[in-house]
């Protein structure tokens, strides 16, 4: 069968096992992956994305590093690697072949919620292998099972593998916990992913995360949480000082000031900066209070001439009304 007859990976997969086919196919996506086929049966599934059958064995200390390494060295063939460890009495037979069965549809899980890839057929590769070899009509009908198990309000597992939980203070202190899901629990920390807890504890992916769907459901653990925006930017008004809510300056409705009322004071922005326009409005009430004087110092205002403009200087409102409209000019930049 040719990779570009198959419309899907299963696809591809039955058409290799009615051929009886014997070699590898790679899988490349996130996590992608390398499926090990035998006369058309599925004997080992390799992905970065769950622990392959070694990873179960080792990491809880079911076989020390020392007599594993050992092993492989008495041992170089990886296919008869199994057969030997059951002959040297390090494991059982039974338990070899759930632990190498188990590995193949976690990892097949594991590909499967993840974003699909091309593939490539190659020839056999070494690598312990599952017993007899499972059909992949069997091994897509679990696949399946798992994904619909698993979704849930968080979405499809995909979602769920990206999550970070986080413990809920003194859950450890529940009683009534089973060792597996305590040894869960103290794995999670909220950095974490199901896929970082199944590598330190040398479990399943498929298990930890349906064993992290009942922690939460027992509240004893809680998602990743932070405020969710809708994408959408604030629309909320922004009043400023000096400003009405029709956003007009507040000259605008407001009489000019009488002559002789004081200036108002400066008026400071965040940093300690003043308002732009300050600077040009206390020249002006400069400019006025020594009008004044002049003024008094000559007695009354006299009209002169007709033609002529009065004795005295400008009057004060247009330096106000100035003065706000700068003000309302600063829009952007307040609180």
């Amino acid at each position: 069968m040719t990779t570009g007859e198959a419309r899907n990976l299963p696809a591809l997969l039955q058409g290799l096992h009615d051929e009886g086919y014997s070699g590898t196919v790679r899988v490349s996506g996130s996590p992608g992956g390398t499926i090990h086929l035998r006369d058309g049966l599925i004997g080992a599934v390799e992905t970065p994305g769950a622990p392959a059958a070694t990873s179960v064995l080792l990491t809880p200390g079911r076989i020390d590093d020392e007599t594993w390494l050992a092993a492989c060295a008495a041992e170089r063939d990886t296919e008869r690697l199994g057969a030997y460890l059951v002959a040297a009495g390090l494991v059982g037979a039974a338990e070899l072949e759930i632990v190498c069965t188990a590995s193949v549809f976690d990892a097949a899980f594991a590909m499967a919620i993840g974003p699909p890839g091309g593939w490539t057929l190659g020839d056999p590769e070494p690598t312990l292998l599952a017993g007899p070899g499972v059909e992949p009509r069997r091994l897509t009908e679990e696949t399946t099972r798992r994904i619909v198990r698993l979704s849930g309000p968080w979405g499809a597992p995909g979602e769920l593998a990206r999550i970070r939980p986080a413990p809920v203070p003194d859950a450890g202190l529940r009683r009534g916990l089973s060792d597996r899901h305590r040894s869960v629990l103290t794995t999670v920390n909220g950095r974490r992913t199901a896929r970082d807890m199944a590598f330190t504890l040398g479990r399943g992916l498929y298990a930890i995360m349906l064993d992290l769907t009942r922690l939460e459901a027992q509240g004893l653990i809680r998602w990743e949480t932070g405020v969710v925006s809708d994408g959408r930017p604030s629309t909320a008004p922004r009043v400023l000082p000096g400003r009405g809510p029709s956003d007009e300056p507040v000259a605008a409705t407001t009489p000019a000031a009488p002559a002789g009322k004081a200036a108002p004071l400066p008026r400071r922005t965040r940093g300690g900066a003043s308002r732009p326009g300050d600077s040009q409005a206390h020249e002006a009430q400069a400019r006025d209070d020594r009008a004044r004087d002049d003024r008094a110092r000559e007695g009354p205002v006299r009209e002169g001439a007709p033609g002529q403009q009065p004795v005295a200087g400008p009057v004060e409102g247009p330096a106000e009304a100035s003065d706000a409209l700068a003000a309302g000019t600063t829009g952007g930049h307040g609180g």
